[in-house]
This record gives C-alpha cells, sequence and structure tokens, in this order.
C-alpha cells in the first residue's frame, strides 16, 4: 500500500499520498487532466475536477522525480472498467520536495476596464475580462448581483495565477470594487 495517511473531510476520506512525481495526465482535448506520481514502486493517479480547472497550475515546472504529498479521495470503481492503478480525486498539492508549493495561488489585487463577459459551462455570466487581459472569475450568482456590465471600472481582490494562455491572471475574486463577495453569495 502506498505511504498515505487517511484523515475524515466532510465524510469523504481524505488520503495523503507520498511519492515521486512522474508526469501530467492529458485529456483527450488537450489539456491536463491530472498527475501520476510513484510511490514506492506503485503507479498513482490524481484526477483534477473538471470544475476547477485551475488545479493544473500547482504542477507547472515539476521535474520527474520530485518527492510530493498529495491530498485526494479514493475514486471507485469506474463503468468503464478497470483501473491500471489507484486512482484519487486531487484535493490538494501539499509539498514539493518537502517545501509549500511555489505556485500555489497568491493573492492579488487587480485593477482594469471590463471589456467582455465570461461565461459559465452552462452559458450564465460568472465573471468579467478586463482589458489588462485578466479574467475576474464572480461566479454567476456574484456576477448577477455586481451588475458588472462592459466599460465599468473593476477592481478585484483575491486568489490569482496564470491563465492557460499565459496571457494575464484569472482571479477567483473575493471582493469586487470594494464589496465581498461572500456578501453577494447564498448560502
Amino acid at each position: 500500500m502506498p505511504h498515505s495517511m487517511p484523515h475524515s473531510h466532510d465524510t469523504i476520506d481524505i488520503w495523503s499520498v507520498e511519492g515521486r512525481f512522474q508526469h501530467l495526465v492529458y485529456s483527450p482535448k488537450g489539456g491536463i487532466e491530472g498527475v501520476l506520481m510513484d510511490t514506492d514502486g506503485i503507479a498513482t493517479q490524481f484526477v483534477f475536477d473538471r470544475h476547477e480547472p485551475t488545479a493544473a497550475a500547482a504542477f507547472a515546472g515539476l521535474r520527474p522525480g520530485q518527492a510530493l504529498v498529495i491530498e485526494g479521495a479514493e475514486q471507485g470503481p469506474s463503468p468503464k472498467g478497470d483501473a491500471a492503478h489507484s486512482v484519487y480525486q486531487f484535493e490538494r498539492l501539499v509539498s514539493v520536495d518537502g517545501r509549500a508549493p511555489q505556485d500555489a495561488p497568491a493573492h492579488k489585487d487587480i485593477a482594469g476596464t471590463v471589456v467582455r463577459l465570461n461565461y459559465a459551462r452552462h452559458g450564465e455570466a460568472n465573471g468579467v475580462v478586463l482589458d489588462t487581459g485578466d479574467f475576474i472569475h464572480t461566479k454567476p450568482d456574484g456576477f448577477a448581483r455586481l451588475g458588472l456590465k462592459v466599460g465599468d471600472t473593476v477592481r478585484a481582490e483575491g486568489r490569482a495565477q496564470p491563465l492557460a494562455t499565459g496571457g494575464g491572471q484569472v482571479v477567483e475574486a473575493v471582493r469586487v470594487n470594494g464589496r465581498h463577495l461572500k456578501e453577494t453569495e447564498e448560502a
């Protein structure tokens, strides 16, 4: 069994798995959908949540063989067939070579003018793109309550990391134009 320790998290067992980074796992459309690590000679795969496209950023620049500690929940059997190795739903990258990950999202304050709206997979506006190239993610409820439109000046604060395209950052907004988004979300 991989060197792991379970701990409970919202009634789901989360495992802490130690091993060596092998490589990224690509999706059929060319995205990154997970990572593979070697845990004492056993292949262990961590799969990213499709609704969290920024998870892969934590693994940018890693080299094969680096020591990792990753937390995740064991995936149950797939209706598509048996897995070739252990598969976990990725929760978080705990450490790289014994240190906190360098590419963890940083808290940023970003400002600019809205040039277009962004839309969730189901078609509802979930944020704005600024003239700086940055994407401010507000979630659909936050967007609706903020009433943002093209031409508005926006200042947003929140966790930020580079966009996959390399031109700008995505900010998971916690405050937009001085308003806490928690105030705009329904529980």
